[in-house]
């Protein structure tokens, strides 16, 4: 997963919609998760804080944070005798303080 961004939504011209933020949002996974969550902020940036693709970015960038320092489940919980793997985060929901880098 690259920072860069797709050039025809980096062009003077373009404005940026739902469905830029949409395609970037995809099927996000833990490991990409805060990659994407820059490349979402660079995109929405500009926008009014009343644009549709502002309100449904911001929205996505607070999961994509969230799922980026506590990761995720699936399936069961682990082994009987295995723990499972500490976040990142060295717990649910904390988070790292200031602003998101973009």
């Amino acid at each position: 997963m690259s920072q860069a961004e797709h050039p025809e939504r980096l062009g003077p011209d373009h404005e940026v919609t739902l469905e830029d933020v949409r395609q970037l949002m995809g099927a996000s996974t833990p490991h990409f998760a805060l990659q994407i969550r820059n490349r979402i902020a660079r995109l929405i940036r500009s926008l009014p804080d009343d644009h549709p693709a502002r309100v449904e970015g911001e929205r996505e960038i607070a999961r994509l944070t969230e799922l980026g320092y506590s990761g995720e489940v699936r399936g069961h919980e682990g082994e009987e005798g295995l723990p499972t793997l500490p976040s990142v985060s060295g717990g649910t929901g904390a988070q790292p303080s200031g602003a998101l880098h973009g």
